[in-house]
């Protein structure tokens, strides 16, 4: 839904960040207000279009390596607890139904499919038996990977390399966060199965750390990891991610506008 609306006499003048994004920090600043639906226009899901919940998170916080099978696979001598976090482009969110472009035609782009948590408010050197209280809710995450040279933010972080949603589901529907199976489809095929309680830095953990290092905002987002089972991915995929109790997120892959990994910019330069 496109436009100012009105919930119970609440107005919502969504901008770039989006509608959720001003009620999750209306709710850190003012409180969680209750709406009455009753008499409001309603919409079979089916016939509704769904959008990215959070178009534009103020940043995207990302956990490598952060299941041991994934780190296994992978052959990586390190993990999470060595690597700490990195940062993905917030202008890389897609909402479900749209389409993951695939940058190059001769680089494998991988999906990883993670539990994402949403910040609920002000969080800075919170502890971990704190960090749920700072939680809005949780969402899934598809945290799309180039397998090339450079750095995790520059390869995670091309345009639609994040789909988030369908929806957000708030915190009080999901008492514990490490202990939700995970399950990630390509193509009728499943690739990735797991449960949350798996991860190396479990939900609480993470988020303690992470606010060791940066501040946490309101509506920002944290991919949880992703476990085995990362593939490529080619024209015409459709990808779902499905976490129990949060919901289910369809993308399709488009690879009608990749190019060879040497003709991007700068490659003359080296």
């Amino acid at each position: 839904m496109r436009g100012a609306f009105a919930l119970s006499g609440f107005w919502f003048t969504p901008g770039a960040a989006g509608a959720l994004q001003q009620h999750i920090e209306n709710v850190a600043r003012d409180g969680a207000a209750h709406f009455d639906l009753d008499g409001c226009a309603r919409v079979p899901l089916a016939e509704a279009v769904l959008e990215a919940p959070l178009p534009r998170p103020g940043k995207i916080v990302g956990a490598p390596v952060n299941y041991l099978d994934h780190k296994a696979e992978m052959e990586y001598t390190t993990s999470v607890a060595d690597l700490g976090v990195f940062l993905k482009a917030n202008s890389s969110v897609i909402g479900p139904g749209q389409d993951i472009l695939l940058p190059y035609t001769d680089k494998r782009t991988d999906q990883e499919g993670e539990l994402g948590v949403v910040i609920g408010r002000t969080t800075r050197h919170v502890s971990a038996d704190d960090a749920l209280d700072h939680v809005f809710g949780y969402t899934c995450v598809l945290d799309i990977t180039v397998r090339s040279g450079e750095d995790r933010s520059t390869r995670k972080s091309f345009d639609t390399f994040t789909p988030i949603g369908p929806w957000i589901v708030t915190a009080d529907e999901i008492p514990d966060p490490d202990a939700l199976d995970l399950r990630c489809d390509v193509g009728g095929t499943t690739r990735q199965r797991t449960n949350t309680a798996d991860l190396i830095f479990g939900v609480r953990e993470l988020i303690a750390y992470t606010s060791s290092v940066m501040t946490l905002y309101p509506g920002d987002v944290i991919a949880t990891g992703t476990p085995a089972g990362v593939g490529p991915l080619t024209h015409g995929d459709r990808v779902v991610l499905e976490i129990a109790k949060v919901g289910r997120l369809e993308v399709g892959v488009d690879g009608s506008r990749a190019t060879p990994y040497q003709q991007r910019p700068g490659r003359r330069n080296r």
